[in-house]
């Protein structure tokens, strides 16, 4: 499958806005679909680190465990699911613009099926997702401009 890829232009440095998008508990912020999350381990976010994201579509609630891969303050962070039926892979980019005033974010999403997620998700978590990162980029940017 190929990845989605959003991205947006926000008045914050790359500073402020990494340290907002890597906090788990901020997720339910600024994701329409995400409804909880919360480190296993209690301590900051860390490479290795594991948070369970609860995520609401349509009517069901899916807690999905994901790992921090990477950390590289204030540039990229990856994210990836481990376990389930349909594990989401998520890199994630800052840009420094007008001299580290403002940032460019980039969201890159794709997901891997396993069994039953093979057709789970190309059919309904692609295309949900495809739609909701935009709205969630918005409400990303707003969040932190204001």
């Amino acid at each position: 499958m190929s990845a989605i890829r959003e991205s947006i232009e926000i008045s914050r440095s790359p500073e402020d806005v990494f340290d907002y998008v890597t906090d788990p508990t901020r997720l339910p912020e600024w994701q329409d679909s995400a409804l909880s999350a919360r480190p296993l381990d209690g301590a900051p976010v860390h490479v290795g680190s594991k948070v369970v994201v609860t995520r609401r579509m349509g009517r069901r609630r899916f807690p999905m465990t994901m790992e921090v891969t990477e950390l590289d303050r204030p540039r990229s962070w990856h994210i990836q699911g481990v376990g389930g039926p349909v594990r989401g892979d998520v890199r994630g980019t800052i840009e420094p613009l007008d001299g580290g005033r403002r940032s460019r974010v980039t969201l890159d999403l794709d997901f891997e099926g396993h069994g039953i997620g093979k057709v789970i998700a190309p059919l309904v978590v692609k295309p949900y997702a495809r739609k909701e990162m935009p709205r969630n980029e918005e409400k990303l940017k707003h969040l932190l401009e204001n």
